[in-house]
């Protein structure tokens, strides 16, 4: 075989008794990484949220590199599908402006809240869940389920919003119309707490897209590539793809691949060093 090729037999064995290049060895490592990073978001982040894990322990590594040895390895994300909301808004009660007219920007956390509700499919029955998100930080700061979508379950999602951070009165609330937010209820909670209440046009999706795209996101990701028998399960990991991966784990393209939960604290410290 050496006379075929043209090479000499020394320079044959040395290359057969040679170990892994250095560029070999790096990809086994980032490999590491890659799948490290995969298996704690249960196979929901894509290419390039893995490539910020990976440039945490090689900044040099190129989008290209890490494609490769994605592709080589089958680690990808899952596909995303398309959901449907629904919002009641035939009612005759009081509405709101909008005040955010689409603007979905804030400088400061605790500025805006941004409020929805939708719906997980259960054999036991539907599991809805309402959620406040900070336009901010993008975190989800609030969130409740119920077997229902009665006005308590909203309440009890912005409840829990202000007991974690306790909002600064002139806070901007944003909801659709519908009518668990322009209840009487639901109003005096943001009236006690000094919140300024908005509400998107009647029959203008895009108006609250800032909330209902983290519907979308945790249904694509997560609810729907699973079947669920009890709403407990159901709730159990919606539980844990808000406190665990979301708010902590998950980097946002619009954050700088951050995780929420980083920007938070780095949105925070410039305001204190001020």
């Amino acid at each position: 075989m050496c006379k075929y090729l043209e090479v000499t037999r020394s320079n044959f064995y040395n290359w057969k008794n040679r170990g892994p290049s250095k560029r070999a060895l790096e990809n086994e490592k980032i490999l590491e990484i890659a799948k490290k990073s995969y298996a704690e978001c249960h196979g929901i982040c894509g290419l390039d949220k893995m490539l910020e894990d990976v440039r945490e322990h090689f900044p040099k590594c190129s989008r290209n590199r890490l494609y490769g040895i994605q592709k080589r390895n089958g680690l990808y994300s899952k596909r995303k599908r398309k959901f449907k909301a629904t919002t009641d808004s035939n009612h005759q009660l009081p509405v709101a402006e909008n005040l955010l007219n689409q603007n979905f920007k804030a400088d400061k956390p605790g500025a805006v809240w941004v409020t929805d509700i939708s719906y997980v499919n259960t054999i036991e029955g539907w599991l809805y869940l309402a959620t406040v998100k900070d336009i901010c930080t993008k975190d989800i700061v609030g969130w409740a389920t119920a077997d229902n979508m009665k006005t308590e379950l909203c309440i009890k999602a912005l409840e829990s919003a202000i007991k974690r951070y306790r909002p600064s009165p002139g806070l901007i609330h944003h909801s659709d119309r519908g009518v668990q937010y322009c209840s009487k209820d639901y109003q005096k909670l943001l009236k006690k707490h000094g919140m300024v209440c908005s509400m998107s046009r009647k029959g203008n999706c895009y108006d609250n897209a800032c909330a209902e795209t983290f519907f979308g996101t945790i249904k694509c990701e997560m609810l729907y590539h699973k079947k669920y028998e009890t709403r407990k399960e159901a709730h159990r990991d919606i539980f844990w793809y808000i406190e665990i991966f979301y708010n902590r784990k998950r980097r946002h393209q619009s954050l700088g691949y951050m995780t929420p939960a980083e920007y938070r604290k780095t949105i925070e410290e410039q305001l204190l060093a001020a």
